[in-house]
């Protein structure tokens, strides 16, 4: 039989075939040399179930399972248990914005290690002052805004009136707390979900385990065996326990409020170097230690000439090349918690946060003191703090829910120079809120500082 050997590029149908069952006919071609819609005639749900069983469950060939897909709506959790949710790098994740919607009084989560507890009544009652406060702060911004913003020309009264609107929404989301309920789309592989699954059923939080328990039932009505094995981890739970024990004396310095904060931890001194040699190299047919040889003889002019022609042909919305990722920064960067949850969208870094408190103080919004609202602010601070400090002596990981978006959040990241472009290039630009755009802002002073070459074509928008 002569075979055919044209090219054909084609998508396998969802409608037609499961994730489970997709997965396999992908898995398949290594060893059958048909096309791959003809593989699919021969995988039915009960032979797929079979396959993954056999060779991705009990012979450990996971990346099988990366080629079945999950799509996850996830609502009314609290945005606490969201960040360990949103805690995978293999992911694509869209939430419900405090930035842009009014929050209802009343929506955030009360965790099941409070239910009869003498706690219970001091937790409540903070939420429910914190939530009156962030309502009576829009009502009163949003009267400020108007008196002090005008109307601009040609501008649409309800258009003017969204925009005063969301003015005063941006600033008074700093008064929501930690516990406040959300809702996040979440796109994964199953490989990627059973890591997830097993890091939420490792937690130490009832609300965690209880997401991760649901998300695998309602996952397994896609992927019924891929996922099946996700449990509690050991290794996490031991790991998080035995570390504990070195800081369990550590006490932050108590700061009352605060502003954000970069601090360049490291970086590589012979980043010049380094880059330059990488660049040389995937264009040579050398070894990496003759290249470099010949960059560490170059003088700074040439060395600088051969990372301009990498750079500066970059457009607007043009990626640079794979061999920046060589360079790394890693930075220690103190931000508001409104801040950190955008932070931590960036997932091509590895950020290291530390866990949520109300002891490194809060950030206050400039235009909280233009309204004159600033003792109201205090005074809801001081609600979460008193709330959370009681709650902290039984229950410390309870305590987390109370911090609201204006607390401080320490985390440490490392980055490598490409993302740095993506990364400052975003979080900069005059559309992003203002806590983060301050301390990315200080993040590229410091390396445009020691590394001004390899930033001189960072075009920020």
């Amino acid at each position: 039989m002569t075979m055919d050997f044209s090219r054909r590029i084609y998508p396998l149908d969802t409608r037609e075939l499961t994730e489970e069952q997709l997965a396999v006919v992908f898995a398949m071609t290594s060893r059958n040399p048909n096309a791959f819609d003809e593989i699919a005639k021969i995988v039915n749900e009960d032979k797929a179930a079979d396959f993954h069983e056999r060779w991705v469950l009990n012979y450990g060939h996971a990346s099988v399972a990366e080629h079945a897909i999950i799509h996850m709506a996830v609502e009314n959790v609290s945005r606490l248990a969201c960040d360990t949710l949103e805690d995978n790098r293999l992911a694509s994740y869209t939430e419900k914005s405090s930035r842009y919607q009014v929050l209802d009084r009343g929506s955030y989560h009360t965790p099941l290690e409070l239910d009869k507890h003498s706690l219970m009544e001091v937790y409540k009652q903070s939420c429910e002052y914190l939530f009156e406060a962030y309502d009576e702060c829009i009502n009163r911004l949003q009267d400020y805004i108007g008196t002090s913003t005008p109307q601009r020309e040609n501008e649409r009264d309800q258009a003017y009136r969204l925009r005063l609107r969301r003015d005063a929404i941006d600033t008074s989301r700093f008064l929501l707390p930690a516990s406040t309920l959300t809702n996040v789309g979440v796109t994964m592989n199953a490989r990627s979900w059973e890591h997830a699954i097993l890091k939420l059923l490792s937690s130490r939080i009832a609300e965690e385990r209880d997401i991760g328990n649901i998300i695998k039932d309602q996952g397994r009505t896609i992927t019924p065996t891929l996922i099946k094995y996700a449990d509690r981890n050991e290794y996490l739970t031991s790991t998080r326990d035995a570390l504990s024990v070195f800081t369990a004396e550590s006490e932050p310095e108590i700061v009352h409020h605060g502003d954000v904060s970069a601090r360049l931890v490291h970086y590589d001194n012979q980043a010049e170097i380094k880059l330059a040699t990488s660049l040389l190299y995937s264009a040579s047919l050398e070894t990496y230690e003759d290249i470099w040889a010949k960059v560490c003889s170059m003088n700074d002019d040439s060395r600088h000439k051969v990372i301009r022609e990498s750079l500066e042909r970059l457009g607007p919305h043009d990626n640079p090349l794979r061999e920046l990722e060589t360079i790394e920064y890693t930075f220690e960067l103190v931000m508001d918690y409104g801040a950190y949850r955008e932070f931590k969208r960036h997932r091509m870094q590895t950020y290291l946060a530390q866990k949520p408190t109300v002891d490194l103080g809060y950030f206050v919004p400039q235009l909280i003191y233009d309204a004159g609202l600033q003792e109201e602010f205090h005074k809801a601070m001081d609600t979460s703090s008193n709330a959370y400090h009681k709650i902290h002596e039984e229950l410390p990981d309870v305590a987390e829910y109370l911090i609201t978006h204006a607390h401080m959040r320490r985390v440490l990241c490392k980055i490598n120079l490409r993302e740095c472009y993506h990364l400052f290039k975003l979080r900069t630009q005059p559309s992003a809120h203002f806590t983060i755009r301050r301390v990315m802002n200080q993040a590229l002073d410091l390396v445009r500082e020691c590394h001004p070459i390899l930033f001189e074509f960072l075009r920020l928008r």
